[in-house]
């Protein structure tokens, strides 16, 4: 058996980044992973979409070029085939071409031992890799999530698939009006796919507020896109179907541990990830995270735990972003007493860049911001204030006298505070 300060089970974002911490601090750790190094962000997921997407975005805007007074006659565009192919290009450049051989170096560079195996978790805690036998002080499991199958559609692609391959269809079915499905929707239709988008729900994006969720959906409608909403997807056909209805942690390699599992079946963990005596558990995995830079905020904890620094998350102010044209974003909640919500559009910086659309939805409980959501112009970093000012709790009168730069995007708070404080006054 080879012994261990910790073994971290699953070299996704989280468990990457919680090894490193720790070889930094001069723990012993092993990882076990047998697929890439990175998990999905860096090869299937994040930056291979948002390659995409910035294709996407630019070609739309090429068509535009006219109403941005960027040429004086309209230019005549290669085929979308021909397009797709350069932005698959790209998107390869991006992913590393699915390679993570630089990412695994790096561990290894700061002293980490790399395992490349499926691990599975004995009763002891103990992980089996292939031949070897790992025993940690802790175990840190960081085994992610993968996405749902449909057995209506048992030929259809997921997100992986999708942001792996280079074929561009004829026409697409996206199942499902999550983040994903909104992204990879508006990137086809703008590569000449004719695309319907199905949610069984009444508004696109789950649980978001339902302003900017039919925001989006007009956005869609106006990109050509079939939107259907409180709709089945059985019977429909496309040449290709693209199934994103969401994501079920993976669990079945350390079932022996007998841990607590929410009704999704994640792990239910503590203010300080933990999830049992000596074992703890980050990322998708958990019941608390389905995002990069949650996964990312609780390595940093645990890595602070194992050291002797206390510490405790805090997901009061947890970003949420779709990174359609323009895009979406949320933090924190909405269910509060006072609301404020101005129209994007309006603002200086909108009219120069030609955006029409767009708005900010503030929440306060009178004395403090509990929740912010934006479509538009920038809403992803427009966010980072609002996250700010509900992660620590910034008084509206404070909110109220900040000084913002003109023209941004930003300066749309001004008035949405204001909204805030004369609501609570009355």
């Amino acid at each position: 058996m080879d012994t261990f300060d910790v073994v971290v089970l699953g070299a996704g974002s989280g468990g990457e980044r919680l090894a490193g911490l720790l070889a930094e601090r001069g723990r012993t750790v092993a990882v076990v992973e047998a697929g890439r190094v990175g998990g999905e962000c860096p090869y299937t997921a994040c930056i291979p979409s948002k390659a995409l997407l910035r294709s996407a975005a630019a070609r739309h805007d090429a068509r535009r070029l006219v109403e941005l007074g960027a040429a004086s006659r309209a230019l005549e565009l290669d085929r979308d085939e021909e397009a797709w192919s350069a932005a698959v290009r790209r998107r390869r450049d991006r992913q590393e071409q699915l390679e993570d051989t630089a990412a695994a170096q790096a561990l290894q560079d700061k002293g980490v031992a790399l395992f490349r195996a499926r691990g599975t978790v004995t009763a002891d805690g103990a992980v089996q890799a292939g031949e070897r036998l790992l025993k940690g002080s802790d175990l840190v499991l960081a085994t992610g999530a993968e996405a749902v199958r449909l057995d209506t559609f048992p030929d259809a692609w997921t997100s992986d698939d999708a942001l792996s391959g280079d074929e561009l269809p004829a026409s697409l079915l996206v199942v499902g009006g999550g983040a994903i499905g909104c992204e990879l929707a508006q990137v086809y239709a703008r590569f000449g796919v004719a695309v319907t988008l199905v949610e069984s729900a009444d508004q696109l994006l789950g649980k978001e507020e339902p302003r900017v969720a039919a925001a989006v959906a007009d956005l869609l409608r106006d990109d050509g896109i079939d939107v259907r909403l409180g709709t089945d997807a059985a019977g429909l056909s496309a040449e290709r179907v693209l199934v994103a209805v969401g994501k079920r942690p993976r669990t079945d390699a350390f079932t022996a541990l007998g841990l607590t599992l929410s009704e999704d079946g994640a792990i239910e963990v503590d203010e300080q990830c933990r999830a049992a005596d000596s074992v703890y558990a980050v990322g998708d995995v958990t019941a608390s995270s389905s995002y990069t830079h949650t996964a990312n905020y609780q390595a940093d904890v645990v890595a602070d735990v194992l050291t002797g620094v206390q510490r405790r998350v805090d997901l009061t102010a947890v970003p949420r972003c779709v990174y359609t044209d323009p895009p979406v974003a949320s933090v924190g909640s909405l269910d509060a007493a006072h609301t404020a919500c101005v129209d994007l559009s309006e603002l200086p910086r909108c009219a120069t860049d030609g955006v029409g659309r767009g708005l900010l939805v503030l929440a306060s409980d009178g004395e403090v911001l509990t929740g912010a959501a934006a479509f538009g112009l920038h809403a992803d970093e427009l966010l980072a204030e609002a996250t700010l000012a509900v992660r620590a709790r910034v008084p509206l009168q404070v909110l109220a006298d900040v000084i913002r730069p003109f023209p941004t995007v930003g300066e749309a708070y001004l008035p949405a505070v204001q909204q805030l404080i004369a609501s609570a006054r009355t």
